[in-house]
């Protein structure tokens, strides 16, 4: 048994192959740790900057998947195959991918600006693409919400986060715009004090701002107040049905007119 031409061709064997497999055993060693490290300090980022846990854990699945094919095709290169192939096989697949799934991505994209941004928030009364509801849920591709009338709401984040965005609840102060007519008879200032009468006497409404009553207009049968109560967010329902009711109620018991329209006949003899 020739031993010298076995050990030239183990040696030749390991120069050839060996190395490079060590060499790349040793970069997925080093590199998965790296990994690790690279998403835990991208958690703990997150986790400071208050990102939704269901956007975190999405954005740090899709982080690790790009950087364990980055260290597979270094892994590739590293063992002499060529990696240029693999590539432009990735880029025709995401190609693709984003072709048919556009509408989709949009609506992703969509998800993520609302989740970083925060313009919204789960409890917030929001008025967006023709709805006013409270937000229910945020999800990566749609939010739902809760209009007055109990019905849920889905919209695509997509056109969400392309559109205008009423947010009532961000500054923890709603203003409820209302307009009581009274008679031309009636007297402005006595007008005046009924109506904020009503206004402080109601627990719901904010005495910071303070509320307000204005004449408006003087229309054509009536004299016009503009009635403006604050309150919070979860009571502005309350307040505005209860101003109104009561407003009636206090008007009447002043004796002051609400005017409404009169119809006037007129007959002519044949």
């Amino acid at each position: 048994m020739d031993y010298d031409n076995i050990l030239e061709k183990g040696t030749t064997f390991l120069t050839t192959y060996g190395i490079p497999v060590i060499g790349a055993i040793i970069i997925w060693i080093i590199g998965s740790w790296i990994i690790k490290k690279i998403l835990k300090v991208a958690g703990n980022v997150m986790t400071k900057s208050d990102y939704d846990a269901s956007l975190q854990k999405f954005l740090l699945n899709l982080v690790g998947w790009g950087l364990k094919i980055l260290l597979i095709l270094t892994i590739l290169a590293q063992l002499g195959i060529e990696t240029t192939s693999f590539a432009a096989i990735l880029a025709a697949a995401g190609l693709a991918v984003g072709l048919a799934l556009q509408g989709s991505l949009a609506n992703f994209a969509g998800g993520v600006l609302l989740m970083i941004f925060k313009p919204i928030k789960i409890g917030d009364l929001i008025e967006a693409q023709g709805e006013l509801g409270v937000v229910k849920e945020i999800e990566i591709f749609t939010t739902k919400i809760i209009t007055p009338e109990n019905k849920l709401v889905i919209i695509p984040n997509g056109t969400l986060s392309n559109g205008n965005i009423i947010n009532y609840s961000e500054e923890g102060k709603l203003r409820v715009d209302l307009t009581f007519g009274v008679s031309y008879d009636a007297d402005i200032k006595q007008t005046k004090e009924v109506l904020l009468s009503v206004l402080t006497a109601n627990e719901k409404v904010l005495q910071d701002p303070a509320p307000s009553v204005n004449v408006s207009e003087l229309a054509d049968s009536s004299v016009n107040f503009a009635v403006r109560p604050w309150c919070t967010p979860a009571n502005y329902w309350d307040v505005y049905f209860e101003t109104t009711e009561n407003i009636k109620i206090a008007l009447d018991k002043a004796g002051i007119e609400i005017p409404y329209p009169h119809a006037v006949e007129i007959q002519k003899e044949g």
